[in-house]
């Protein structure tokens, strides 16, 4: 049986390792024994493991024949980089800031293939366009997604499955889209608009910087954006604390003490944001996909409501993002996907018979994404 170590064991990592230990020899490694504790008794291997460590990582990682890369996004640049190092294929969902293409020629040269920011989004929304954009001249992307607690609650009204920090990211980082075929750049949390969702109410909508790889692969359509989804008022709120600086990474001088800001608003929001046991949650996500196919005008939307799986427990952001990654990771491991290099998600999607494959796998394990016109 083909092995393969998922490095990580967060809420992600874990749905990760549960899912592929029904085809392949799984191991989970992390530094927290706790988390490490909870899959062991779920029957996965595991191996405590300083993931940070270069050299450690590179020996620990060499007796497999796939990597999983379910760290911060802190960790993800330099991890994908060794793993690289070491000879091994990889498929990553830290979504690290850095540009994925810089580690291209390196996995080139190691003949290993790479693919990173495979999640939900990124990730299932730029399988869809890799899928669309090979049948149709594609003129406008639009993606529209977020995770949120079922029941909302005073005073974030929000709830992380990734780490803290990995999500403050997402309130400060310039947000990048693209409008009449050029590059706009906006600050994080800008333009809100009031979207509709059935079977949900209405949500509020943000710029976030969310195209990542599709600005250098799918540069030829003129118009595309992500944005971010939460329950109305969210935005203000988390203004005034970026304002405040509560989200600065500048050290500042406490009573003799040197700290970050955004260190200290991690460590008081985490446990705010940390689902308690038996709180459910959902991912919403709708992207709509305009252009010409045949000469014909051609509107593709996919919609995606999702919610945890109460006999499992496993939460909906763990499944829809976790999902997609072991899809993937049966991809590469059967052959079906073997380009060599960094290959973001939408060349999963170029292939027909993958991009099914990958629908067809989500759906089986309750992940459903309608398809309908607009």
């Amino acid at each position: 049986m083909k092995k393969v170590v998922v490095l990580g064991a967060g809420l992600v990592g874990k749905a990760i390792a549960i899912d592929l230990s029904k085809n392949f020899d799984v191991t989970s490694a992390d530094i927290n024994e706790q988390a490490l504790a909870e899959l062991s008794t779920l029957g996965i291997q595991t191996q405590k493991a300083d993931i940070a460590n270069a050299s450690d990582l590179q020996a620990l990682v060499k007796p497999f024949d796939l990597v999983v890369g379910a760290v911060p996004g802190f960790m993800g640049f330099e991890t994908c980089r060794q793993v690289i190092e070491a000879g091994k294929n990889m498929v990553d969902i830290s979504f690290f800031p850095e540009d994925p293409f810089l580690l291209d020629d390196l996995a080139r040269k190691k003949n290993v293939t790479i693919i990173t920011d495979c999640g939900v989004a990124p990730g299932m929304g730029n399988v869809m366009l890799g899928y669309q954009n090979k049948k149709m001249r594609v003129t406008s992307y639009e993606c529209l997604v977020g995770g949120l607690p079922l029941v909302r609650e005073w005073p974030y009204e929000y709830k992380a499955v990734f780490s803290p920090i990995d999500v403050i990211e997402e309130y400060v980082r310039p947000a990048r889209y693209v409008q009449n075929g050029g590059l706009v750049i906006k600050e994080a949390l800008s333009d809100p608009e009031l979207v509709h969702f059935d079977e949900v109410g209405t949500l509020e909508s943000w710029n976030s910087d969310g195209l990542r790889s599709l600005l250098k692969t799918m540069n030829h359509i003129p118009d595309m954006i992500e944005k971010t989804l939460r329950y109305p008022g969210c935005i203000e709120y988390l203004r005034m604390l970026r304002e405040t600086g509560l989200f600065s990474k500048e050290e500042i001088e406490v009573k003799g003490v040197r700290i970050r800001p955004i260190d200290l608003t991690a460590r008081l929001l985490f446990p705010k944001w940390k689902l308690k046991p038996g709180e459910e949650e959902f991912t919403v996500m709708r992207i709509r996909i305009s252009g010409e196919e045949n000469g014909q005008e051609k509107k593709i939307q996919y919609h995606l409501l999702d919610r945890t799986d109460k006999t499992t427990h496993t939460l909906s952001m763990a499944r829809t993002t976790g999902y997609t990654c072991t899809a993937a990771v049966h991809l590469v491991m059967n052959k079906l996907f073997t380009r060599k290099g960094i290959s973001p998600p939408e060349y999963l999607g170029e292939e027909e018979q993958n991009f099914q494959f990958m629908i067809d796998y989500l759906k089986a394990r309750g992940v459903i994404y309608k398809i309908s016109t607009f």
